[in-house]
């Protein structure tokens, strides 16, 4: 199963540093049962896109509660055996919760299939949504705009073997 795991640069030299994603429990994105009602699609590479852009919102959320770090939203793509991610079924229709699933363990950064991160003309924007993601949340429908911006932009691909690039 694919999980999408958000994480920071700094994060993601952390995990390069100990070679591996954690300690568990880990936070992650997966197509999941109601993601895929909420979706409506049976096209897996749509649904997969779905869930991606679910843990870069939560990147996000981590880089809006730590302003000294470099802002540009990390995603790592990681496999995982059928079973290691765990929706919480108590949370299956909330929809701040779609496509969210807890890994119990540390994953093997030789798991990953690819890291997905901002480009760095992005930080701008990236800077502007963490900032205005309080308010957001507030139901400031300026900020709502604001945070709504970051989404504007994809996140770039890139393969396990650049992350040193990436972290440099």
């Amino acid at each position: 199963m694919r999980v999408y795991v958000p994480l920071t640069l700094s994060g993601l030299a952390e995990a390069h540093k100990n070679g591996e994603l954690g300690p568990g429990p880990l936070d992650a994105y997966a197509v999941t049962p109601a993601l895929r009602e909420w979706y409506v699609s049976d096209d897996i590479e749509e649904l997969e896109y779905a869930a991606l852009n679910r843990a870069a919102q939560a990147s996000l959320r981590l880089l809006a509660g730590h302003p000294d770090l470099v802002r540009r939203r990390v995603v790592v793509a990681v496999d995982v055996a059928d079973g290691a991610a765990v929706a919480d079924p108590d949370r299956g229709l909330d929809q701040s919760a779609l496509g969210e699933v807890r890994v119990a363990g540390p994953v093997p950064l030789s798991k990953a299939a690819a890291v997905h991160v901002d480009a760095a003309d992005a930080q701008a924007d990236i800077a502007a949504a963490a900032a205005a993601l309080g308010a957001a949340d507030q139901g400031d429908d300026d900020a709502q705009f604001t945070v709504d911006g970051a989404e504007d932009h994809d996140l770039m691909w890139f393969g396990v073997q650049e992350i040193p690039q990436l972290i440099g």
